[in-house]
């Protein structure tokens, strides 16, 4: 339950460009219907070393990154020559009447398809494995595909690394508090809400999967919207 509570924390931290301090964090998680104290919130985020960013002050002292953090290789090069060279990854949640239910996926930034995805009730480390095993299972790739994400907790874990490590993956991480070097898979992520969910809360967490499967399969993948993707990949080649 904690480390789902930092995830979530983490994830609106990251979305306020590494800005937000307890407080603002609170209010954030409460109207997206969870029920939280700003005590918790204020010592989980001193757990995980995230700070509110409070106008100019004095010169940044270096403090190292959370343990698992790597280099930014992909540096928003956003534009591969070929499939399975640069993969981006993010999680997202969906609300339905049961709860939240969270969407890992992931694309391949050459056809900006959704290559593997994934939806579970909580936020684990599992989730975005069994997206990212998906892909993989997928395409097929050789060594040295590029994995890109942001620092959130699932991708620093441990099996993370391993499975990447395993599979001769390249890891890179945006900067903290840095939503732009991942923009792609946000902008996934927004299509997603402004077509198909459209503000709506599910009756249940089924209706939401089976939706996201015709949304991600039937129309981002094969239909109209991958029509025009694969337009504009044949005029830029």
């Amino acid at each position: 339950m904690k480390t789902s509570a930092c995830c979530l924390i983490k994830h609106h931290w990251l979305a306020s460009g590494a800005v937000y301090g307890y407080r603002k964090i609170t209010l954030d998680l409460r109207e997206a219907g969870e029920r939280c104290s700003r005590h918790c919130v204020r010592r989980l985020m001193k757990i995980e070393g995230l700070r509110a960013q409070i106008g100019y002050g004095s010169k940044p002292r270096h403090r190292g990154g959370p343990a698992g953090v790597v280099e930014n290789v992909l540096n928003r090069d956003f534009a591969p020559d070929a499939p399975n060279r640069v993969w981006v990854t993010d999680i997202t949640y969906i609300r339905t009447y049961e709860g939240w239910l969270f969407l890992a996926a992931v694309m391949d930034l050459y056809s900006r398809q959704i290559v593997g995805w994934s939806t579970q009730a909580t936020m684990t480390r599992d989730r975005v494995l069994q997206a990212l095993l998906a892909a993989v299972w997928k395409r097929k790739p050789g060594p040295g595909v590029l994995v890109h994400s942001d620092q959130g907790c699932q991708f620093t874990s441990n099996d993370w690394q391993s499975f990447l490590k395993a599979h001769r993956m390249v890891p890179s991480m945006s900067r903290r508090g840095n939503c732009h070097d991942n923009a792609v898979a946000e902008s996934f992520f927004s299509a997603l809400k402004r077509e198909r969910i459209k503000r709506r809360i599910y009756p249940t967490r089924q209706a939401a999967a089976s939706d996201l499967f015709d949304y991600i399969e039937m129309f981002f993948t094969t239909g109209a919207a991958a029509w025009f993707r694969w337009r504009s990949i044949t005029r830029r080649v």
